[in-house]
């Protein structure tokens, strides 16, 4: 056997061996070892798709959002929330132009959940209810079970915020003075 140092790998042959020769291949080919078979009404519809009755598809009463890659509506669906608002504008946009299998499908849907948070927050403080976030949130909980975590949490929001306020605030409005104009006398 060839010695091996830590940061060399022991070289080991590979042997490929015929799917016929592995045990239990093949063992679905014949339909009377199928456990089901003295049951089963055969009529081979399990090829051609769909090999069950499909039950009443769900009437949507709202709109209803759905991925491009599939253009009819599953069986059942969420209808609790319809697409509202900016949060809205953001969740069409995703499903009308970004596949499933883009990043950007997926990042713009969390932001339209982030923005349709400040949307309920808003729309409970239109209604004159005072969310209490403090508890909804489970701070109390985190404050007890996880305090740094929260404390890192809390104190990264706050610098996202700060940053975001200080960027939307009038240039001229910043601290910076205004650019004076000498005038000279002619």
């Amino acid at each position: 056997m060839e010695p091996t140092t830590n940061n060399s790998k022991p070289s080991r042959a590979r042997t490929q061996t015929p799917p016929t020769d592995l045990p239990g291949w093949g063992i679905d080919a014949d339909p009377k070892n199928d456990p089901t078979y003295p049951m089963k009404q055969r009529t081979d519809a399990e090829h051609t798709g769909i090999s069950w009755e499909r039950p009443t598809l769900q009437q949507p009463d709202v709109e209803v959002l759905k991925s491009m890659e599939r253009p009819n509506l599953t069986a059942v669906f969420g209808t609790s929330t319809p697409p509202s608002g900016l949060s809205g504008m953001l969740r069409r946009h995703a499903y009308a132009n970004y596949s499933e299998n883009d990043n950007r499908h997926w990042f713009t849907l969390v932001l339209a959940d982030k923005i349709n948070v400040v949307e309920c927050v808003l729309d409970d403080l239109a209604s004159g209810h005072v969310p209490n976030i403090f508890k909804e949130k489970g701070y109390k909980a985190s404050w007890q079970h996880d305090r740094k975590g929260l404390i890192v949490s809390l104190g990264t929001t706050l610098a996202i915020t700060a940053g975001l306020a200080y960027l939307a605030w009038p240039k001229n409005k910043r601290g910076k003075k205004p650019k004076s104009r000498t005038v000279y006398p002619s």
